[in-house]
């Protein structure tokens, strides 16, 4: 059990590795401003949830 927790933080890790801010936001502010805010929302929501999966 302990070794899927720790592969699924090494997944988070590379996520938050390979996706820079400034490509990020500028996707973000190509797209518009209400796809950027509902894009937002579901990265925070998709946080959270690996968050509680690793600690749970």
């Amino acid at each position: 059990m302990k070794r899927l927790k720790f592969s699924q933080l090494m997944i988070f890790l590379l996520l938050l590795v390979t996706v820079t801010g400034c490509d990020l936001a500028a996707g973000i502010f190509e797209a518009g401003v209400w796809v950027g805010i509902i894009v937002v929302i579901l990265v925070i929501a998709l946080i959270i949830w690996v968050i509680k999966k690793i600690f749970d």
